[in-house]
């Protein structure tokens, strides 16, 4: 069970088939280090990796422990690219960087697995591709006009008909698509713990149930304030994404958390492992409440999709999550299902990450609307990069103001009206 959580959406698989890690102390008394990350995510521990291996003195803080957010929490997919494809990304951003961002998405799972490989991070990390599935012919005519502008640039997508979605996936539900042979699939949690050991390993230092209370301008620096202790730097990153509290309020307002839900049966027998997924992809759909799902390295079947606020309800959508996965799959009628967990996922108004200067010395990389395994990770390097010195116009990615969101302080309710909407749209097939 995730620890310090509400129930309904504590009973992580991922938790539960966690590797053991060593404990991370509270933080105490007055440090000192060139850098100071807080947040203990994929964003966090990525920029503490980047830092500690150019030789940066690097501590980082987290109001629980290392992944105990989405981190350690999400599906488990490594999804690259961005919201647009490259051409309405260069439309958006313009060449010089739209060129820059095409490229870190696109390459991101390229560095998810190659910090696994260098590290050997232990997260039954494999690389079959990622299915992106179509459930209405204008979504189907969509993701093939993507895999086809992605050819300029690498490509990496190919386009399916609907036999051969079926074919890979064992449900006739869809349409086509097309499969993104860049993208894989991970244990989250374990990623991030392997993340973590290998920036202590490099020097960094990380502390738990040590959040954030103030960040004051200290000198040249910074003096971040815990509970218990305090430290001085020269640099701040804020890496906390949908978990952004009030120490910097305007950030936490610039995204909308949306808790995400996810349900996991026991490990299928051999016969039904197979007639699922048979060579091992991860999926996610064209609806707008988009439903994502795999299995893990012991068979399990896992599906995800958008959770509520609201326990009551979010314990609906769990059932439903159920429900929908023996509709897509009838064969899973009577499996026994083990775990339901969520955590929050954080979107911003334009569906791209965000990268905010929040003032000199200070910065922070949030926004990854569901991709933030191999994103995250990315911007994490970006900020690393910011940290030791590269100016904001040589960055991968474009910074740019906060900006927080309209109405923010009744986003609870914006939140669930925008859900019993989108259903409905899905529901009619429009």
């Amino acid at each position: 069970m995730i620890q310090n959580e509400r129930p309904v959406i504590a009973d992580s698989l991922w938790t539960a088939t966690a590797n053991q890690s060593v404990k991370h102390p509270v933080l105490r008394g007055a440090h000192r280090a060139d850098v100071v990350v807080i947040g203990a995510g994929y964003t966090g521990l990525s920029a503490a990796l980047h830092l500690a291996e150019s030789g940066a003195s690097v501590i980082v803080i987290d109001a629980q422990h290392p992944g105990w957010g989405a981190s350690g929490r999400n599906g488990g997919q490594v999804n690259v690219g961005l919201k647009d494809g490259p051409s309405a990304i260069k439309a958006k951003f313009g060449d010089h960087w739209g060129d820059r961002m095409i490229r870190m998405a696109g390459n991101a799972g390229d560095l998810v697995f190659d910090l696994i490989d260098r590290h050997k991070i232990d997260c039954a990390a494999t690389r079959p591709g990622w299915l992106r599935a179509a459930h209405t012919p204008k979504t189907l005519r969509q993701l093939h006009a993507l895999a086809a502008d992605w050819e300029d640039y690498g490509g990496g997508m190919q386009t399916l008909d609907r036999d051969e979605m079926h074919s890979r996936t064992g449900t006739d539900a869809y349409l086509g698509g097309v499969i993104d042979h860049r993208g894989g699939l991970l244990h989250p949690l374990n990623y991030a713990l392997g993340l973590a050991a290998a920036a202590q390993r490099y020097g960094a230092v990380i502390f738990g149930g040590s959040g954030a209370r103030s960040i004051q301008k200290e000198g040249c620096g910074y003096r971040v304030a815990c509970p218990e202790g305090n430290i001085a730097a020269s640099k701040v990153l804020l890496c906390t994404n949908a978990y952004s509290g009030d120490v910097e309020k305007p950030l936490a307002q610039s995204v909308l958390p949306v808790r995400s839900v996810q349900v996991a049966t026991a490990p299928l027998s051999d016969n039904l492992r197979i007639s699922i997924l048979s060579e091992g992809n991860t999926l996610s759909d064209t609806r707008r409440l988009l439903l994502y799902f795999r299995k893990d390295a012991e068979g399990r079947f896992i599906m995800g999709g958008r959770g509520t606020y609201n326990d009551a309800s979010t314990q609906k959508q769990i059932d439903w999550l159920r429900g929908i996965s023996v509709k897509l799959f009838p064969q899973l009628q009577g499996v026994e299902w083990q775990h339901a967990w969520g955590g929050f996922v954080a979107l911003t108004r334009d569906h791209y990450p965000h990268l905010h200067e929040i003032k000199p010395g200070m910065m922070a990389g949030l926004g990854y609307n569901g991709r933030g395994v191999a994103i995250a990770t990315a911007m994490g390097r970006v900020l690393a990069q910011w940290a030791l010195g590269q100016h904001p116009d040589d960055l991968e990615f474009p910074v740019s103001p906060v900006k927080p969101l309209p109405f923010s302080f009744a986003r609870t309710y914006a939140v669930e009206a925008e859900i019993l909407r989108l259903r409905l749209l899905d529901k009619l097939g429009v």
